[in-house]
């Protein structure tokens, strides 16, 4: 008899629904995971109502936690882990060169293939990422946001003493604000279109960007055409601007603005994902900072529902009808 489990499955745009399922079988190279909590991305609330998904149905999910049930080697059952969603081709250039975050024919949980949002998951063992014992699963669940914020901060090259900008305040750009503060920065302004995600990041320590403060580096989370304009044209000359927010839509340039970038000789950067290298590896900088609560994410928690009530969650977000910050589904119990 087969055996089954519950999720939530996308069937299609704005059709989601919390069904059972088959539960996963594992190969040799892979361990089931029993998912503790997974996080809700923008990316998923972009492909439950506008973008949809590369195939259907499917199980998003991509930022999640749990415990080894059952690991076909009998090596890793009972560990607690998060994971790292992005399976690499290890047959291009870049994976060649061990940066799989550049891989040009990657797999992905949640996006490309089913992800966290189920109660059981079949993980490939080499994206297995162990938690410590001070990192909770609900900060497990959090560690691919905070990896990803490492990786485009650590390309701004922050000096000591730096005063740095972000436009977003929402999970991602408060994460980053706390590494820009690890890093070294002196200050640490934010702006966002929600008054009260300016309010919540003023609460944590940082402060509200006025227009005419100049900086020495930017980071642009939200990939939108305002906010980029305004990092350019905050940033000093000879300074970095690192692009980290994915764009809903086509973003434009003035003419004025991309005069910024060549006259003040500015140093543009994309930044996309996270690395997982035996080299570099932003998810071990994660954990570590995390585990010594350098970097809090606790707070940052506004929402958790039990994945039954997921049409619920995301209907919130997509109204915006409650003030939110990281919303996470909690799915396995002990």
């Amino acid at each position: 008899m087969e055996k089954i489990m519950m999720a939530a499955n996308l069937y299609g745009i704005g059709d989601l629904r919390y069904e059972e399922v088959p539960m996963p079988q594992c190969s040799e190279d892979e361990v089931l995971v029993s998912v503790k909590f997974c996080g809700i991305c923008g990316s998923d609330i972009q492909r439950v109502f506008k973008s949809g998904a590369y195939y259907y149905p499917i199980i998003l999910g991509h930022e999640f936690s749990g415990i080894v049930r059952y690991d076909p080697k009998n090596e890793l059952t009972g560990k607690r882990v998060a994971v790292y969603p992005l399976i690499p081709c290890r047959h291009c250039v870049m994976c060649g060169q061990e940066l799989y975050e550049l891989c040009s024919d990657y797999d992905y949980y949640g996006s490309r293939r089913n992800g966290g949002y189920a109660e059981y998951i079949a993980v490939k063992r080499w994206n297995l990422v162990f938690l410590p014992d001070e990192v909770s699963y609900e900060e497990g669940a959090m560690c691919e946001p905070v990896s990803v914020a490492h990786h485009a901060v650590s390309r701004l090259e922050i000096k000591q003493g730096d005063s740095v900008l972000i436009s977003g305040a929402g999970p991602i750009g408060l994460i980053a604000a706390q590494w820009m503060k690890a890093f070294g920065a002196a200050k640490v302004f934010l702006f966002d279109i929600v008054p009260e995600k300016i309010e919540f990041a003023v609460k944590m320590g940082f402060e509200e960007y006025k227009d005419g403060i100049e900086v020495d580096a930017a980071l642009e989370g939200t990939g939108y055409t305002d906010a980029l304009s305004r990092c350019l044209e905050a940033v000093k000359r000879h300074g970095n601007v690192v692009l980290m927010g994915n764009p809903a839509r086509s973003v434009e340039l003035s003419q004025e603005t991309y005069w910024c970038i060549l006259r003040k000789e500015l140093n543009v950067t994309g930044s996309w994902n996270s690395s997982f290298s035996p080299h570099v590896n932003d998810w071990n900088a994660a954990l570590k900072a995390m585990a010594g609560k350098e970097i809090q994410v606790m707070p940052l928690i506004s929402h958790i529902y039990p994945l039954a009530r997921c049409n619920d969650a995301f209907r919130m977000l997509a109204d915006n009808s409650e003030f939110h910050n990281r919303v996470m589904f909690r799915i396995g119990e002990d």
